[in-house]
């Protein structure tokens, strides 16, 4: 009797028995199903069905003798399957964690939380060399202290490679070289950045586990140079994603005794090492057609042949990372695979980082050589500026050049965009507002009338924001037209309060620019402050508090700082900024890191220039 048919949908033949690689497949034992892991197959996972199919779809007889159906996979390829998911599910939301980063540091601190957490370790250092072309390095640690470095780089070299199980070939004299020498120790160890504590370990390591996925990272401060430590000595040929291990650090019979005894200072018994491997930058030149190097094409074959198209840059060592654990132990297979898919994941996007990184040191530099390279030096008046270049390269400028009869002209401004472009258009606008302050700066307006035109006329895409003082000091008048520009604040023994300039647009906004000046007669051991738009940004706040915020912060100068233009500066800069880690270094006229060192700041804070001169009337 044959078995009712089942309602037939729409493309869709239920008679129709299972593909048979379906049910070779399902049927197949535990060791045929691979890991999608490792990027392996198993050849046994393919069999033949050895029933034939009846194209009219009735079903077979009982006693035919052909196979049952499909079985049921059991409980261990189950447990498997649902392994892998909850590797790749972990890869996935580390790999998230680490992308969403922006900053170097905080980025090195993600990496060592997240190896922490798929290796079972607890402590770890991750170091990148070089990061600029001085040959500076960065590193980064996480559960070790500064002078816990301190006693790492007193570990002596070692000629002697440590035991890498997942690499059977070790490394040839020429890799070992790879690792650079430990530079001076003086610097050892006083400005690392410290990530904040590793999470607590499961009792069985598992990169399932959530115990280390609970808490983003604390920003780590800036990367400071510090030695290649030697933990990091032995790692295997650049292209390999295999680890070196020291399982057994006190029992290693040839390790150097310096070594054991920083370990069991420390408290770390066994370490794991992974290199940090990326994609060399597309402008790195290709080897020949060919000529791969040394070795590269085979014994015999290191000649370079004329046939075949160029070799693609190879990968360079932007770095390395190791994890400590304070017991003999051994990351399993497991454990190493997805390690080093994470850090092959990571070491792309912390070559990215740094590529960002140089590219931002450079915008920032070629800024701060288009703005004065010295203030002038006027009777009756002494000025300070602070100046810092946001991340993407703001297009905020200032200038104080000295005018016929002693006079003194200031100017701070800023122009739409960011980029190269904005940098560039910063030095234009600057150039042109000298010349015709040299001529015509005993008139504000019109200066700012014919910078107008200029820019109306060369870059009408373009608009901008300028405020344009006329000092002199031998009659104490300070005359000053803004174009869209924040007002000036006045600080004196009496009064600390903004100059009330009048209302206008910024320039290239309207057909034609118009606006009043103002006069001032600042008292002696006054200080007029000029800044620009960046510095109430920064704050987060809106416009009206930053601009309480700013006051407050002037208002509150000490008296005894008031006759120090400098020390105006740096003052205001702390009282308006103080989140901002980077404010002492900023009293350095043009930082020209490039970066922005707080982590909280979202992109728009982070990306606005700051200019804050100060000019103190005698």
């Amino acid at each position: 009797m044959s078995a009712p048919h089942l309602p037939k949908v729409a493309g869709i033949d239920p008679s129709l028995p299972a593909p048979a690689a379906a049910s070779a497949s399902a049927a197949c034992p535990a060791n045929a199903v691979n890991s999608p892991l490792t990027g392996t197959t198993d050849p046994s996972g393919t069999t033949e069905s050895s029933g034939a199919t009846d194209p009219s779809g009735a079903s077979a007889p009982s006693n035919t003798g052909a196979p049952r159906g499909p079985q049921r996979p059991d409980g261990l390829v189950q447990d498997r399957l649902a392994g892998w998911v909850s590797d790749l599910t972990t890869l996935q939301e580390l790999t998230e964690r680490l992308t969403r980063t922006t900053d170097l540091d905080d980025a090195l601190c993600e990496l060592l939380r997240a190896g922490a957490t798929l290796l079972g370790a607890g402590r770890g250092l991750v170091t990148l060399h070089p990061v600029d072309d001085s040959g500076r390095t960065a590193t980064a640690t996480l559960g070790l202290g500064r002078a816990d470095l301190g006693h790492l780089e007193t570990i002596p070299h070692s000629p002697q490679v440590p035991h890498s199980p997942d690499s059977p070939d070790s490394p040839d004299s020429s890799q070992i070289a790879e690792t650079p020498q430990t530079p001076d120790v003086s610097q050892a160890s006083q400005s690392a950045p410290s990530c904040s504590s590793a999470p607590s370990r499961p009792s069985s390591p598992s990169p399932s586990s959530p115990s280390s996925r609970q808490s983003p990272p604390a920003p780590a401060p800036s990367a400071a140079s510090h030695p290649y430590v030697h933990l990091l000595e032995g790692l295997p040929p650049v292209g390999s994603r295999s680890g070196t291990a020291r399982p057994d650090i006190p029992g290693e019979k040839d390790l150097d005794p310096r070594h054991r005894e920083v370990a069991a200072r420390l408290g770390y018994a066994a370490s794991y090492a992974m290199p940090l491997d990326a994609a060399a930058p597309p402008d790195t030149p290709s080897p020949p057609p060919g000529q791969n190097g040394p070795g590269q094409n085979g014994p015999g074959q290191d000649c370079p042949t004329q046939d075949g198209p160029a070799e693609p840059p190879p990968d360079r060592r932007i770095g390395a990372a190791v994890w400590l654990y304070d017991e003999p132990a051994e990351p399993t297979e497991r454990q190493r695979r997805l390690a080093a898919r994470y850090c092959a994941h990571a070491a792309g996007h912390l070559a990215r980082l740094l590529e960002l990184g140089r590219a931002r040191t450079a915008l920032a530099a070629l800024h701060d050589e288009l703005l004065p390279g010295r203030l002038p030096r006027v009777a009756g008046i002494r000025l300070a500026v602070r100046h810092r270049t946001g991340p993407r390269g703001g297009g905020d400028w200032y200038d104080a050049l000295p005018l016929p009869e002693g006079a003194l002209g200031l100017a701070v401004g800023g122009i739409t965009g960011s980029g190269p472009s904005a940098v560039a258009a910063t030095g234009r606008l600057r150039a042109s507002l000298r010349a015709y302050a040299v001529m015509e700066g005993e008139d504000p307006v019109a200066v700012l009338s014919d910078l107008e035109l200029l820019l109306r006329l060369t870059e009408p895409a373009r608009s901008a924001t300028a405020l344009f003082a006329y000092c002199d000091p031998a009659s104490r008048k300070v005359v000053v037209a803004a174009a869209g520009h924040c007002s000036p604040l006045i600080i004196g023994d009496h009064r600390t309060e903004y100059v009330e300039t009048s209302l206008s647009a910024p320039l290239g906004m309207l057909a034609c620019w118009e606006a009043p000046s103002v006069e001032i007669e600042p008292a002696p051991g006054e200080t007029l402050l000029l800044y620009s738009d960046g510095l109430l940004h920064r704050t987060g706040d809106a416009m009206d508090r930053a601009f309480a915020r700013l006051h407050a912060a002037a208002a509150s100068v000490p008296r005894a700082a008031r006759r120090d233009p400098e020390a105006v500066a740096d003052h205001v800069l702390r009282a308006v900024l103080p989140d901002d880690t980077d404010a002492s270094a900023a009293a350095g006229r043009g930082s020209g890191d490039g970066t922005d060192p707080s982590g909280g700041y979202d992109e728009l804070r982070s990306g606005e220039d700051v200019v804050l001169l100060v000019a103190h009337f005698d």
